[in-house]
């Protein structure tokens, strides 16, 4: 999208030239395709989005922004902003009711000659960057823009937006932003997905700044909602602009929402945002540039570690490879309120808010063991004195366990503390005492666990019900093929620490424990069908056809099955669950359709990380011309802004615009939300089966590319492994 919104901020602000609302979605595929080996280390502009054109009621989740303290999102209108929450002070949800369909608090609502914006049905533009988001829309003869931003170091949203005359003629046009404070503060667990929120705010005119003073009343906590210039008139609900314009006139106005437990310093960063939204926005720009630069630096100032620059001239791999950098840098936390310092979350901006899910994080585990391997280690080590056989994750404003078990914590405990190991080379953590016991020690008990919850006598794990494993297919539960799959790869893991340590005892016991139980995992396959089984208590079995299967089976024990095996799921996966872009996560021939049109986990589409997780899988099967060729595709489907927590299937929904396959909405039936951590799991793909990177746990690296029809002159650079860098590129591997 390299036309004339680069300067879209100065047509928000000074008054250039507008464009036109409805944006050719080809030239980002155009930009993606030229200057060969260019923007190797990506800027805001490259991560620039495609522009999104809906209106109320179309199935479309709308952008956020991150500061890294906390968010905010767009909402339906060329103004309005919806889940502003910088954990503990939020304006989340005011209405969590079942029945309420929508309970988020939304501030800044525009009305136009006395219409809400959005029952207009006029189309919206929408296009994200990581520091802003742009708005633009037509009404009458006028030309309606915004910049959105969410500035460094405050809890604070601005938007300054500008109402321009396209007509021949004067013309008057009153606006409305309406306001809602529902601002609260809560340092206990939030250990619920929405964000909490007020509903009886009480209301103080500014009648100075032109502003109203929301004040909770129940907890310190303030909000500031003003504009600049001063509306004609500031109401406790309203602020009422009165334009007249000639043609071609031009209007800018500053909308302020600002958050916090301080008064005087709530007004002071309302006045500072208000003032001066255009040095704001350059920094907030230049922060976010930065903050790219150092994710691919050696010896950075802001990461513990950093991630390989990928240098090739397929612009659409290269943006599938920044996305998953991006998944990585918004939901970076850096908050003085998070108990651990940095950490990483998993959703944004809707749910989970200060949440971090094992399952999600080990899905990111490869490319936060590069770029901030400290902070990997700490979230093992917090997770390793929870007992994770109770909880799903842990929230940063008090460090305690959230929700339920989920069936894959041991699984994700091993491989986080794998990939931490391997790349780090941080054998004497390993020796550590975590809560008076060795590291090494939980981890053999991670991978010995298995055992316990064989309760059948079936030799298999049983992982229960659907609350915990996928939510949202009934059918996948108890002795599922993935998770045994996973207990192979955790066996091994822990014989491989065993053999290394001179336990050579302890490692064939555990090895040979494997190999036993990897008999019983083929159990569950059919023979011709490329699918797998799940075991019920009673010894009886149904047939279940998902992604998940598919891709941990491949990735765990790829190696203990048969080429005809092999074969056959790949088939599988092409024939029922592959599309162009996307994918689903289970067949539309499976049994349970009906039960949930969920899109992480139905067949309506996929949850984040599936389809990287199936490209490694391809790969393991030995089909990198299938992978290389689909990677492509899916690189459209991040032309939206980060990953999102899943997107449709392009056969349930049509795609967005760039051909993308199309980001899921939060609200129910659909509630997911606009961007997942999981996202990080993309560079696995491209390192590890792309450039064929052999990385060991003590010291070995090789690599075997398989490049299929990928660029041959691409290079992987400063590729970090246990202190030293290399250089990856077809030819192979060499130290730099």
């Amino acid at each position: 999208m390299r036309r004339s919104r680069r300067d879209f901020l100065k047509l928000t602000v000074a008054g250039t030239a507008a464009v036109p609302l409805l944006a050719d979605a080809s030239s980002f595929q155009r930009r993606s395709a030229k200057d060969a080996h260019a923007a190797a280390i990506p800027t805001v502009e490259d991560l620039r989005s495609v522009a999104m054109v809906h209106r109320f009621g179309d199935l479309f989740n709308l952008p956020g922004l991150t500061n890294q303290w906390g968010c905010a999102q767009a909402a339906f209108d060329p103004v309005g902003i919806r889940n502003i929450s910088f954990p503990p002070y939020a304006q989340g949800e005011q209405n969590t009711a079942p029945a309420g369909a929508t309970g988020e608090i939304v501030t800044g609502f525009l009305y136009v000659d006395g219409e809400y914006f959005a029952s207009l049905g006029l189309p919206i533009e929408f296009v994200w960057r990581p520091d802003r988001i742009e708005r633009r829309a037509r009404y009458r003869d006028f030309q309606l823009s915004s910049a959105m931003i969410v500035p460094f170091e405050r809890m604070a949203v601005a938007v300054a937006f500008t109402v321009e005359n396209i007509g021949r003629a004067r013309q008057g046009l009153e606006l409305r932003l309406g306001l809602r404070g529902g601002v609260t503060k809560s340092v206990a667990p939030w250990d619920q997905a929405y964000s909490p929120g007020e509903f009886d705010n009480e209301h103080l005119v500014d009648t100075e700044r032109g502003a109203i003073l929301f004040k909770s009343r129940r907890t310190a906590a303030y909000a500031m909602q003003g504009a600049y210039p001063r509306a004609d008139e500031v109401r406790p609900a309203w602020l009422v602009y009165r334009l007249n314009l000639a043609p071609g006139e031009r209007r800018t106005i500053t909308f302020v929402n600002a958050i916090g437990g301080d008064e005087r310093a709530v007004r002071r960063s309302f006045d500072e945002l208000a003032h001066n939204f255009e040095r704001e926005a350059v920094r907030v720009r230049k922060e976010w540039d930065e903050e790219l630069a150092s994710a691919f630096t050696p010896n950075n100032a802001r990461f513990s570690g950093h991630l390989p620059t990928l240098v090739t001239s397929e612009g659409a791999i290269r943006r599938l490879y920044h996305m998953a950098a991006m998944s990585a840098l918004f939901f970076k936390r850096t908050t003085p309120h998070s108990i651990y310092g940095r950490t990483y979350v998993t959703l944004a901006p809707r749910y989970w808010q200060t949440t971090t899910f094992l399952w999600d994080i080990s899905l990111s585990a490869m490319l936060l063991a590069m770029l901030d391997p400290a902070v990997l280690r700490r979230m093992i080590e917090t997770w390793m004195q929870l007992d994770v056989h109770k909880h799903f994750g842990t929230e940063y404003l008090t460090g305690a366990g959230v929700g339920p078990w989920y069936s894959v914590n041991d699984f994700a405990m091993c491989r986080m503390a794998r990939e931490y190991l391997r790349w780090s080379g941080d054998r004497a953590w390993l020796d550590k005492r975590v809560a008076g016991e060795r590291v090494i020690d939980r981890l053999i008990a991670y991978a010995r666990h298995w055992r316990a919850l064989d309760v059948n006598g079936h030799g298999l794990a049983d992982y229960g019900g659907i609350s915990n494993l996928l939510e949202a297919v009934s059918n996948y539960v108890h002795e599922v093929a993935s998770l045994n799959a996973a207990n192979v790869y955790n066996l091994r893991f822990a014989a491989e620490l065993l053999a290394a340590r001179g336990e050579t005892g302890q490692a064939r016991a555990m090895s040979a424990e494997a190999v036993d139980l990897v008999r019983r995992v083929l159990e569950l396959y059919v023979p011709g069908e490329g699918i797998w089984r799940c075991r019920l208590p009673d010894g009886s079995y149904h047939e279940v056809r998902h992604c998940y299967d598919f891709g941990t089976v491949l990735t765990s024990i790829g190696d203990d099955l048969s080429s005809q095996q092999k074969s056959e799921m790949v088939q599988f996966f092409r024939r029922e669950l592959q599309t162009p872009t996307w994918m689903r996560a289970l067949s539309t021939r499976d049994t349970d359709v009906t039960f949930s049109i969920r899109p992480d986990h139905q067949w309506t589409g996929a949850y984040a990380a599936w389809p990287a997780l199936a490209l490694s899988a391809l790969y393991r099967a030995g089909r990198a011309d299938l992978a290389v060729e689909w990677m492509r595709g899916l690189a459209s489907s991040a032309g939206q802004g980060p990953i999102a927590q899943a997107h449709f299937a392009e056969t349930a929904f049509a795609p967005e615009a760039g051909g993308g396959a199309r980001k899921a909405p939060s609200d129910p039936p659909y509630i997911n939300d606009w961007a997942c951590v999981s996202g990080c799991a993309y560079l696995e793909p491209i390192v590890e089966s792309l450039f064929g990177i052999r990385a060991g746990l003590f010291g070995e690296i090789s690599a075997e590319p398989n490049f299929a029809s990928f660029d041959p002159r691409a290079e992987l650079r400063n590729l970090p492994y246990q202190g030293k860098l290399y250089l990856a590129s077809r030819r192979g591997l060499e130290r730099i």
